[in-house]
């Protein structure tokens, strides 16, 4: 697709499951437990639009400014050119005076806010806003109806302004709330889990994309200093080249006789024996072979450390 009709992420991974990035001027929604990386994607979203020369904004209802740019050092970003609202109650929201009485919070806290937030957006006119996050907005409408219309009436406001819009969502809620999925014209999931052995696992899935064909399925993701690192799941059909089935040989005379000239191109060879019977001299020697004629090997392992094998095959000659 070109430029014009996509809206780049600034994840080029994420780009590349969404097939370019997203629809622009649509609402979309994105979701993730606390620590799992909204925020850190919602800013590369804004930087990206702001590299385009857009005008950007981050509307916060939870975090305070100072808390933002904290997150953004940490990655090293200069967020000087994304115009920030801060929507935090502030400390003398609890003095006994500024209790509501009479009227609900909901009835006077929404409304207040919800004008801020208009007001800032005729008067910058920003092509990408943030909303971190709606547990706030959900808790200020009091009940599931005043919730879904609010969002009903902030998507038809911002679609009318060519804004393109990314809703938070902490998923603190008790259940799962599907209001906004169903508004939304895209979701995403951001899932991270804390397996007994092994690293944190993370993982990135689209639950829904209107119009636009996308890779589905669950893809890996990392948060490192610069932002999300999204690795699209493989796809076999995608990755075929056309090539030449010869033999490649292992650099073993007598091994390579028995097969006839070696190991067929592009198949899979299962080498099987107990331990001690020289299973990985074997790989190594099929390696050693492959970078002797000018080509590329990997050696992927999972039960022997590293350097232990290159003592190991440096003792039995197989390399140098």
């Amino acid at each position: 697709m070109t430029e014009s009709t996509v809206a780049a992420t600034g994840v080029a991974g994420l780009d590349d499951i969404l097939g370019g990035g997203l629809t622009p001027h649509r609402l979309y929604l994105l979701e993730g437990m606390p620590g799992s990386g909204k925020t850190t994607l919602a800013f590369q979203f804004l930087l990206e639009g702001v590299r385009h020369g857009e005008s950007v904004l981050y509307v916060t209802l939870s975090e305070t400014t100072e808390e933002i740019r904290a997150v953004a050092d940490s990655h090293g970003w200069s967020i000087d050119r994304i115009a920030i609202r801060e929507l935090v109650p502030s400390e003398q929201s609890l003095e006994p005076g500024e209790q509501y009485t009479v009227f609900h919070p909901s009835e006077v806290e929404l409304s207040d806010t919800t004008k801020k937030i208009l007001d800032d957006v005729e008067k910058l006119k920003p092509a990408r806003i943030v909303f971190d996050s709606l547990s706030e907005l959900r808790l200020l409408a009091g009940n599931p109806l005043r919730y879904r219309r609010q969002i009903l009436a902030l998507k038809q406001f911002f679609a009318g302004r060519r804004c393109t819009v990314l809703l938070l969502d902490d998923l603190t809620a008790a259940e799962h709330d599907l209001q906004v999925q169903s508004i939304a014209h895209g979701a995403l999931l951001l899932e991270h889990a804390m397996p007994a052995f092994g690293p944190p696992r993370r993982r990135l899935s689209v639950t829904k994309f209107r119009g636009r064909e996308f890779r589905a399925g669950y893809h890996d993701y990392a948060i490192r200093r610069g932002g999300l690192e999204v690795y699209p799941r493989l796809v076999s059909s995608e990755h075929r080249s056309e090539f030449e089935r010869t033999p490649l040989t292992s650099g073993v005379r007598g091994l390579d006789d028995l097969l006839g000239g070696g190991v067929e191109r592009g198949s899979s060879c299962l080498i099987l024996g107990p331990a001690g019977t020289g299973k990985s001299l074997l790989t190594v020697n099929f390696i050693v072979s492959a970078i002797a004629r000018g080509e590329k090997a990997a050696l992927f392992l999972f039960d022997e450390e590293k350097g232990l094998l290159i003592d190991r095959t440096r003792g039995s000659g197989s390399t140098s």
